[in-house]
């Protein structure tokens, strides 16, 4: 596994620019989180990014660029990306975002709040907060209810056709969503799940394939 390094200087305006000017200094390298924070970090305040995460989405989603993590690839660890070349995408396109009535109308809507829902517990981060989870100060930015990748036009216009997420759910719905095909991404589902659910999903799976774990931890064919 070969680690990439900081080469720089990473003087771009914007945390994205800095970040793909890393990504494209160590094509084929692997690039840790603490040296895509070090590199967002602004070059002339020092303030660290609270949304780089969301950041290195957009390079993906939004630029049309191939960033693996270990949801892709076996051999890098939690926290480690790689970008294997500098080829965009075909298809990569901008998104419509919603009008400033339309934003206003979602914020009050959510009491300025995330409004993800997951098994029928809502986020509820308030804008400007800090994420207990993800780390950072909240910010709430716009979001398809239907992903992009199947509907690209939702009417700006329209508040019933966004939803207000904070970052981290930002990243972890798009990471639900193959942006290719438009079809759920299973496998990032699993990943994101907890310990208590994969293994009640393991066991689902065990009874629909007709097979059971034996005491000793081994797996056999149900009689």
């Amino acid at each position: 596994m070969k680690y990439g390094k900081l080469k720089g200087p990473y003087n771009q305006k914007t945390v994205k620019e800095r970040i793909k000017a890393l990504f494209f200094d160590n094509i084929g390298k692997t690039v840790t989180r603490e040296q895509i924070i070090q590199v967002a970090t602004d070059p002339v305040s020092g303030r660290q990014p609270e949304n780089w995460h969301q950041r290195l989405s957009e390079l993906r989603t939004d630029d049309g660029y191939t960033i693996l993590s270990w949801r892709n690839r076996g051999d890098l660890k939690v926290q480690e990306y790689l970008m294997p070349n500098k080829q965009k995408r075909a298809g990569a396109s901008k998104r419509t975002k919603p009008t400033t009535e339309a934003w206003r109308a979602v914020l009050e809507r959510s009491n300025y709040t995330c409004e993800w829902s997951e098994a029928g517990e809502v986020c509820g981060l308030h804008e400007g907060e800090i994420d207990p989870v993800g780390g950072g100060r909240v910010k709430l930015t716009p979001d398809h209810k239907l992903p992009h990748s199947i509907d690209p036009n939702s009417d700006p216009r329209d508040p019933t056709k966004w939803l207000a997420l904070c970052g981290r759910h930002q990243v972890m719905k798009k990471n639900y969503w193959d942006s290719s095909s438009g079809k759920l991404n299973v496998y990032a589902i699993v990943q994101a799940a907890s310990r208590k659910d994969k293994l009640a999903i393991f066991q689902f799976l065990l009874d629909h394939f007709g097979y059971i774990q034996k005491e000793d931890g081994s797996i056999g064919r149900r009689k």
